[in-house]
């Protein structure tokens, strides 16, 4: 029993080291996925070393050492706890003709439980809705909301990689974009508040690195980064929506926020993890609404399962410029900016 505690402690140093390096492959990569998971195996193993093998002098290396991983964990998730700073303040005024409300919802292709996600269009309301993972199926059920909303930019596809975006509000210079991979999609358009300003928003869906979609994150990585550029070069407040298949405290993640200098609303308020929806013990947040500094934080929710392998994710956003002084805007340096470059000009 003891050498199979020593190999599992083993186990989970190696798995929270290994996403230091920086290297592509899923191998790598996929380990970034699971911190909550290894913060949590990692106290019942350093309560496991010292009720039941304290009295081994050679295990007191393996308590030290677990001691340590388990504070660097939890460095790591300290941000997105209650207790971390939040990135974006809340909405300092009631909602209003400035508000934005967006619903973002990966229904999973093979998933035949439409009315679910018309129950929870009305019941969200949101002034804009993304759907993911939609091909013509999809959109054929889900286009009965057309009269309530009626600007819409529509990628059915069979490959999980459709895209149907339904909008209240006025839209203009819609464009549907293949940024890195010929068969995957985004979206860039731009939205009219009611206030009469106007917002650009991105919708992105890249692929996950895992073996059976695509063994490394350099065209997952490009695409986001790629965004992250576009985001900051743009004179309208920005706001980036999607399944990024990313979690929202990976070194790319963490790289798109400093180049594009966007906000992440998990931060300071909880995990939010929207995936895995069938798997409570395999959870990551990897569905994303961020917004540029001059947005503030009305509500964010995750919303109940409708039979996807991912929760749906609502969340509100006021236009309130003045609050870009009060927000913790992300920076970039220069070496972030060089690696940014670096990935983005990366051979696919």
């Amino acid at each position: 029993m003891y050498y199979s505690y020593c190999f599992a402690t083993a186990l989970l140093i190696i798995a929270t080291l290994v996403p230091l390096i920086r290297h592509d492959s899923w191998v790598f990569r996929v380990f970034e996925y699971p911190r909550l998971q290894k913060l949590t195996l990692n106290v019942l193993l350093l309560a496991a070393g010292l009720i039941f093998y304290a009295h081994t002098t050679t295990n007191w290396v393996f308590i030290v050492l677990l001691t340590l991983n388990l504070a660097y964990l939890i460095y790591q998730v300290f941000p997105f706890t209650r207790f971390g700073k939040q990135q974006i303040i809340k909405s300092r005024f009631p909602s209003g003709d400035k508000n934005i409300s967006l619903l973002i919802a990966n229904v999973y292709q093979d998933n035949k439980n439409s009315k679910a996600y018309l129950n929870l269009i009305t019941e969200c309301d949101a002034d804009v809705i993304l759907m993911v993972e939609t091909n013509l199926w999809w959109q054929q059920q889900i286009d009965v909301i057309g009269e309530r909303y009626p600007h819409q930019l529509k990628i059915p596809l069979e490959n999980t990689y459709g895209m149907i975006f339904y909008s209240k509000l006025e839209l203009k210079d819609g464009s549907i974009n293949y940024l890195v991979e010929e068969d995957i999609p985004s979206i860039e358009v731009d939205v009219q508040l009611r206030s009469g300003q106007w917002v650009k928003l991105y919708c992105l869906h890249p692929q996950p690195p895992v073996p059976q979609e695509n063994p490394r994150s350099t065209e997952r990585d490009k695409e986001i980064l790629m965004v992250a550029k576009k985001a900051k070069e743009c004179k309208l407040p920005v706001i980036v929506m999607g399944d990024l298949n990313d979690v929202a405290w990976s070194y790319t993640t963490q790289l798109f926020g400093k180049v594009s200098g966007l906000l992440d609303p998990r931060r300071g308020r909880g995990f939010f993890n929207s995936f895995n929806a069938k798997y409570f013990f395999l959870r990551f947040p990897l569905d994303h609404i961020f917004c540029s500094a001059n947005f503030t934080l009305t509500g964010i929710n995750r919303m109940q399962s409708c039979g996807s392998d991912h929760f749906p994710m609502c969340v509100n956003l006021q236009f309130d410029p003045p609050a870009d002084e009060l927000n913790e805007e992300p920076e970039a340096d220069r070496e972030d900016l060089e690696l940014a470059n670096e990935k983005i000009n990366a051979a696919t």
